[in-house]
């Protein structure tokens, strides 16, 4: 009897310790919203960005461009107002993108101001994001890639709500 029940206790600790490694915890809510990052010069660049709420209330700002090669760490920058009026305000600094990959990752919980900003403020922003082709010299003026999000954005953003489920699990 003594065998039998310190054999179930182990097969219970090996199940329940084998479903905890295997379970998946993603730290974002679901929520998310992308938008299109076009080519803006002479360079084939182009690309999305996507607005994804973490479950502290924070956003991560993921950027994927096409068309980016090299070694280089892009400069990337959160504008206030729209990629038309090419306005110099820069609301968040964001991560560089990797050329080699054409990524960039960025956790936002702040403005360059130091004001806190939850993932649903940062979509009320009216800005744009816009992609450098380097951080110094004449090609800094260079913008790659750029595109309007929140409220400048004039056609609708593709906007995913999924509540409690996370497709990207």
């Amino acid at each position: 009897m003594k065998t039998v029940s310190v054999g179930l206790i182990l097969i219970f600790l090996t199940s329940f310790m084998a479903c905890q490694k295997n379970e998946v915890v993603s730290e974002f809510t679901g929520n998310q919203a992308s938008y299109g990052l076009i080519q803006t010069s002479a360079y084939p660049v182009s690309g999305t960005v996507t607005f994804k709420e973490r479950k502290d209330g924070t956003t991560t700002v993921f950027i994927h461009l096409n068309g980016t090669s090299g070694s280089d760490r892009l400069p990337v920058h959160l504008h206030r107002g729209s990629a038309a009026a090419n306005a110099p305000e820069v609301v968040v600094p964001l991560n560089t993108l990797n050329a080699s990959t054409g990524i960039s990752t960025t956790v936002v919980s702040q403005l360059t101001d130091g004001t806190k900003i939850s993932y649903p403020d940062l979509l009320k922003v009216s800005g744009y994001v816009n992609v450098h082709a380097s951080s110094s010299g004449p090609e800094s003026a260079v913008i790659l890639a750029a595109g309007n999000v929140g409220t400048s954005v004039t056609a609708p953003a593709v906007v995913k709500q999924f509540g409690n489920c996370n497709p990207d699990r």
